[in-house]
């Protein structure tokens, strides 16, 4: 009876902590889903906002060019015109024609096409990632890292409207990391193919994709590029980080692709007649240029890093890390990982950092190569290195979360407090991040709707002048998102945008009002 007492007595203590800390268990998972579910309903929000604005979306700028010739031309016509005339971008100019051939319906829907299709290949990139570290996903916080890298995406830059809104500069530069993202799923689920020929076919479209995405976006062809190359020599199986040749082959593919792409772009006719317009200046790998392109690429990175808000990728990568850590088996029960060499996964963790470090330096120097010194200050191609530097960050606080979570799982009672510490501030990190947004929302909207109100109404005289034979009509520019307008140059005979302008209407010229 004593010793019975005794023992019964020693297991007390051990089972009461263990009771708390079981107890504690569905509070910090309460805290979780009520974190990730106010993270959706918030970026849901800013999100939601942008798609809706897309109904407000009027031309200005290279709309009025592409709609004309999407009308007048068809798909094919204005795919050849840019080859033989613009710049070479056929994918670009396909998928133009195919947005501004009904109108104006397709650029109203592109912002949510955009965001729905974005949406859904993160997710599931993330339940990929997800069972990588041997957890199940969890829906909610993945909708929250998708849609929180997104509006951080749209809204912490300087040109919010062309990031999402204006039709050329998504096409150019926001939906080639959709299509991206979409190639990846198809490259992860290609290499675990068992037949062969599926797999032959999953390669055939990685070098189709890829060649589509070199005539449709530089920077992202060099960005993309420079991440393929990185991790096909990672896996490489010698290093074994890979057990097959599947994910080189995959990533030799996308680069080929890319490349052939490049090259048909720069040999086209219309690429040669672009570089031919430009002045003559000094090679963009002389040393002279080399260091204002660093100087440039500075004072870019300089406007990136003041926007403290893109920490909140990173807070929401946290929370994600630390849920599925915290649902950690125990020791003798936990799935066993592949041993892969210390110095391997090392420099998979780093391969981020010179992908984005020496991709943007790729984009700064082909736009100074482009539009000359001030081209660094075309924000809406930093899209396509953000993309990537925006998911290292969820990566990043993801794994460090995920060590948290273990470790704090391990503890169990002793750190119930700090676990609900953890979650508490990094969901009030990325909600903080996503509430610095709202002004630039809420200039984005004003500015939006109050636009297309007054085109609208230009637009009804403009074409009610016409229908009675007026072919010289008055025409006020509309300016939006720091985009050009009719009479943005003093000499009508260069003036692009006013042509485009006159052309849409069925006019001989518009003057100013």
């Amino acid at each position: 009876m004593s010793t019975a007492s005794t023992e019964g007595e020693g297991r007390r203590p051990h089972s009461a902590g263990a009771g708390r800390g079981s107890g504690r268990r569905p509070f910090i998972r309460s805290l979780l889903l009520g974190a990730s579910g106010t993270l959706v309903a918030a970026a849901g929000a800013l999100i939601a906002v942008g798609c809706f604005l897309g109904l407000y979306v009027r031309p200005t700028s290279d709309d009025w060019c592409a709609a004309w010739k999407s009308r007048d031309l068809g798909v094919l016509g204005i795919t050849s015109d840019f080859y033989t005339t613009q710049n070479g971008r056929i994918a670009n100019a396909f998928l133009s024609g195919t947005v501004y051939g009904d109108g104006l319906a397709g650029v109203k829907l592109l912002p949510t096409v955009i965001a729905v299709t974005f949406t859904v290949a993160l997710v599931l990139l993330g339940c990929h990632f997800v069972r990588l570290l041997g957890h199940t996903p969890r829906l909610m916080i993945l909708i929250a890292c998708s849609l929180v890298i997104q509006a951080l995406l749209y809204y912490a830059g300087t040109r919010s409207y062309q990031v999402l809104l204006w039709a050329p500069a998504t096409i150019s530069h926001t939906i080639p990391s959709v299509i991206g993202s979409w190639a990846l799923l198809l490259g992860i689920w290609t290499v675990r193919q068992p037949r062969p020929a599926v797999r032959a076919g999953g390669f055939a479209a990685a070098f189709l994709i890829g060649f589509a995405l070199g005539t449709l976006s530089e920077p992202f062809a060099l960005v993309s590029g420079l991440l393929a190359a990185g991790a096909g020599l990672l896996a490489l199986p010698r290093l074994k980080l890979a057990r097959t040749w599947r994910p080189f082959t995959w990533c030799v593919l996308w680069c080929s692709g890319l490349v052939c792409g490049l090259i048909v772009l720069y040999t086209s006719p219309g690429a040669r007649w672009r570089r031919a317009q430009q002045p003559d200046r000094k090679s963009v790998l002389s040393a002279s240029e080399l260091r204002s392109t660093f100087q440039d690429w500075l004072h870019m990175w300089d406007s990136v890093t003041g926007q403290w808000v893109y920490l909140g990728a990173a807070a929401v990568g946290l929370l994600l890390g630390l849920g599925a850590g915290l649902r950690a088996p125990a020791p003798g029960k936990r799935t066993r990982r592949r041993a892969v060499p210390r110095k391997m996964l090392i420099a998979v963790l780093l391969l981020p950092v010179p992908v984005v470090v020496l991709g943007s330096f790729a984009v700064v120097l082909g736009l100074r190569s482009g539009y000359g010194p001030s081209g660094w200050t075309y924000a809406r191609t930093w899209t396509n290195y953000l993309v990537p530097m925006e998911l290292a960050l969820c990566v990043y606080g993801a794994l460090l979360g995920e060590w948290a979570g273990r470790y704090l799982a391990r503890r169990r009672a002793a750190t119930g407090g700090m676990a609900a510490g953890i979650v508490a501030a990094a969901g009030v990190l990325a909600l903080a991040a996503l509430a610095v947004l709202v002004p630039n929302v809420q200039q984005l909207t004003t500015a939006t709707v109050t636009r297309a109100a007054a085109w609208d109404a230009q637009n009804s005289r403009i074409r009610t002048e016409a229908a009675h034979g007026a072919t010289d009509l008055g025409y006020r520019p509309l300016y939006i998102g720091s985009l050009a307008e009719p009479f943005f140059t003093s000499a009508y005979a260069r003036d692009w945008v006013a042509a485009c302008v006159s052309k849409w209407y069925g006019v001989d010229r518009i003057h100013r009002l």
